[in-house]
């Protein structure tokens, strides 16, 4: 039923209906709907670009970190080498007597226990008498740089040579003398060329210069021996046409640093701390530019459906008004208002959601990669402080012509590489429930080693140690290595927390029971939150004191033993650390402590 009001108001909304449908309105809209399209994606495209770049460049210097450190262990690892097999007795023998019929063998088996690239043995005119690798024995390298530089530095020296094949060589030398005579030359090889390989399956390009700026390491093989200039130039530029397609599909990326392989490239470079060297990396745009344009297609679609909706609108109500029918009118107006509601609704919702997903993707990925980095860099603090303090004794030692002391430096050292060995190993588990790798343990003897240790941490303060353990073995199955590292973790915890006190004292007490029990007790000021004490990252300490992982990762491994760590705060004063494991009872199974 039309009423009356509705009959007066006919002739209004016919002459409003005319004015909707004119052309020049029309025209408008659509011109403001492009204006604003260009707009917002130019826009969204330069700050989602600029966001998305700087974030693949905080990961791609991140990414050089760890290639930094690992460039730095494995030269580390192998420039101790020499010095202990230059005062191999039998190899000395060897040299003097002239007699080399188990030399190679000899080096051989070093080989495996090192890890190294090669060894060769050379005696004073430069022939080789020992080598890993048989067809070089009987050659003459009197000339090469490892060995004239090792006679005229009686030290252990770092040579890097050119192969034929275009690769390098890299080499720790020493000579070896006897009774102050030079009898020959150990020359132990680096093999940096496996790091090369782990590299290319994660970046897109990994060169690492010398201090002259060569190139001695490459995921390209095609640049070694070249300067960085050089080897960007080695692939011919692209082509008017190509150049013409690249510049169209990336039309609004930043200028790109560089250009490998034909395509834009992002260029990072850190510093090696070691002869000058510098680690660049080149990381296509690729992934920024497929994410950008997910968005702006997304952008594009909403804008072209708004189009499409506007023109849509613009003939309905030009039906509308040709009809005169002003109940279907309402009507139609109705559904597309309640039509407008929900495709509103809907964009809104399905926006929220890919956000949603887009920030737990980075924020997960960002999470694992923190985490990995400092967790190597906690876990291989302590050895690299200890094997520091040991270094500086042994170069003391020889100062003052005490070698047989000395070697017993060297030979801590070397436990300790053993032990950084096993950490690495064991990085893997923290993320895992663990258990598998354990055997019977006794506490008292892993105190005793983790004391020692934090020994040169502990005589540089004025602390005071009280150490209370049973004289009955007090067995535990555990895996010794981690168990230890729970337990250095506890006394760094207690020396940093009583660093600023002048009576300073820490007592760590071992004792059974029902369980197995080590606690770690100090007279610091206690712990301020003890409910987030063993959270991931939260630490009392200043920023580059502490990561916050120490009792997390201490935590898990307690728990991958089945028992547990927990925390309590003394009435005088300072903090207790207890570790309760369960006892090691042959013949029968092996019980969980539960959790509190």
């Amino acid at each position: 039923m039309v009423k009356d009001d509705d009959i007066d108001d006919s002739g209004d909304r016919r002459a409003r209906r005319r004015r909707l449908t004119n052309p020049w309105w029309l025209r408008a809209a659509v011109a403001l709907i492009f204006l604003t399209a260009l707009a917002t994606i130019w826009t969204t495209n330069a700050w989602l670009t600029a966001r998305f770049s700087e974030n693949t460049r905080v990961r791609s210097e991140l990414r050089l970190a760890l290639y930094t450190g690992n460039l730095m262990s494995e030269l580390q690892r192998n420039s101790v080498v020499p010095l202990l097999l230059a005062r191999d007795p039998s190899l000395i023998d060897a040299l003097n007597d002239n007699d080399f019929s188990t030399t190679s063998a000899r080096l051989m088996t070093a080989q495996k226990e090192i890890g190294a690239a090669s060894i060769r043995l050379l005696d004073a005119s430069g022939r080789v008498v020992g080598s890993t690798d048989r067809y070089q024995i009987g050659t003459n390298s009197v000339a090469t740089p490892f060995f004239v530089e090792a006679l005229r530095s009686r030290d252990t020296v770092f040579t890097v040579s050119e192969l034929d094949s275009g690769a390098h060589e890299f080499a720790y030398s020493r000579a070896i003398v006897s009774d102050g005579k030079t009898l020959g030359v150990i020359v132990v090889g680096a093999d940096l060329t496996r790091l090369e390989r782990s590299w290319a399956g994660i970046s897109d390009a990994v060169a690492v210069t010398d201090s002259e700026g060569t190139i001695i390491l490459a995921t390209e093989p095609r640049w070694r021996g070249l300067t960085l200039p050089e080897a960007l130039a080695v692939r011919s530029a692209p082509s008017a046409i190509q150049r013409a397609f690249q510049v169209t599909a990336d039309w609004t990326s930043s200028v790109a640093d560089a250009y490998v392989q034909g395509r834009a490239v992002m260029q990072s470079e850190a510093r090696v701390p070691f002869r000058g060297w510098q680690m660049i990396s080149f990381t296509a745009y690729s992934s920024v530019r497929e994410r950008v344009n997910a968005i702006l297609a997304l952008q594009i679609m909403g804008f072209a459906i708004l189009l499409a909706g506007t023109f849509w609108l613009l003939s309905r109500r030009a039906r509308i008004q040709s009809q005169a029918y002003m109940r279907e009118s309402a009507d139609l107006r109705a559904l597309n208002a309640r039509l407008t509601r929900e495709i509103a609704e809907r964009e809104r919702v399905q926006k929220e959601l890919r956000v949603a997903e887009q920030t737990m993707q980075q924020s997960s990925k960002l999470a694992a990669l923190g985490e990995m980095s400092a967790g190597v860099s906690h876990e291989l603090n302590q050895p690299l402080a200890a094997m520091k303090t040991y270094l500086a004794g042994a170069r003391l030692l020889l100062q003052r012509a005490r070698p047989e002391e000395a070697l017993s430096s060297f030979q801590r050292i070397d436990d300790l590489i053993d032990r950084m060995g096993a950490i690495t190993r064991q990085l893997k588990s923290y993320a895992r429930k663990g258990g598998e790798a354990v055997e019977p343990v006794d506490l008292r003897a892993a105190v005793s080693s983790a004391l020692s240790m934090m020994e040169p941490q502990l005589r540089t303060r004025p602390i005071r140690v009280t150490r209370q353990v049973p004289r009955e073995r007090v067995m535990v199955m555990a895996d010794r290595i981690r168990l230890e590292q729970v337990l250095i973790n506890l006394l760094r915890n207690a020396v940093d927390a009583v660093k600023d006190r002048r009576d300073a004292s820490i007592e760590i007490v071992a004792e059974a029971g029902a369980h197995a029990y080590v606690s770690v007790r100090d007279n610091g000021p206690g712990v301020s939150d003890l409910e987030k004490l063993f959270e991931p990252f939260w630490t009392t300490k200043k920023p580059g004191e502490g990561t916050g992982l120490g009792l997390a990762i201490s935590s898990t491994i307690v728990a991958d033993f089945g028992g547990r760590l927990t925390a309590h705060n003394e009435t005088e004063g300072g903090a207790v650390f207890r570790v309760e494991l369960p006892l090691h009872r042959p013949g029968q199974p092996r019980q969980a402590l539960a959790a509190e």
